[in-house]
């Protein structure tokens, strides 16, 4: 049987263990999302003049991405500047316009687009990160992790202490 002292430090040890392999396993991924980690806003596609003729001759407007990923509630207004109409998904939108889409679930989505010359493009609607979603990745990670460590620490045999000669 284990002295009460020595039992007490082991937990103890475990338990802080635990909670820096918690915060770090769940930290570290939480800095390549870091574009959800917000509140929802409304976001501003702008379609610039001469996108049409751009997409014509095959070419990708520089200005427009390719993609884009956004946080439940979001709200994405496209701005027609073109001389042209331009389409995405069920959006038509006029030339010197501006039409919005609200994106209210979390869903990877591909429209058919008019300002793509592949006439695709991706939305992405995640959850947004919040400080509660952060603090339960930690949790749950960190307090299995300190209960496994603290058994496993009882498996290994305390040093026995040397006796000195004089």
């Amino acid at each position: 049987m284990y002295p009460k002292n020595f039992v007490i430090k082991r937990i103890l040890v475990a338990i802080v263990l635990g909670l820096l392999i918690g915060v770090t396993t769940s930290e570290v991924p939480f800095l390549f999302l870091r574009d959800t980690a917000r509140a929802p806003r409304e976001i501003v596609l702008t379609i610039p003049a001469g996108t049409a003729a751009q997409v014509a001759r095959g070419e990708q407007p520089p200005s427009l991405p390719k993609d884009m990923t956004f946080v439940v509630e979001d709200r994405l207004v496209v701005k027609n500047e073109d001389s042209a109409e331009h389409k995405l998904g069920s959006l038509w939108i006029p030339a010197n316009s501006s039409a919005q889409l609200s994106l209210d679930q979390e869903e990877s989505m591909v429209f058919e687009c008019s300002f793509q010359p592949s006439n695709y493009f991706g939305l992405e609607v995640r959850e947004p990160l919040t400080p509660r979603t952060r603090l339960f990745g930690i949790i749950y990670v960190a307090f299995p992790m300190a209960i496994l460590i603290a058994l496993y620490s009882f498996v290994i045999p305390p040093k026995k202490k040397e006796n000195v000669a004089a």
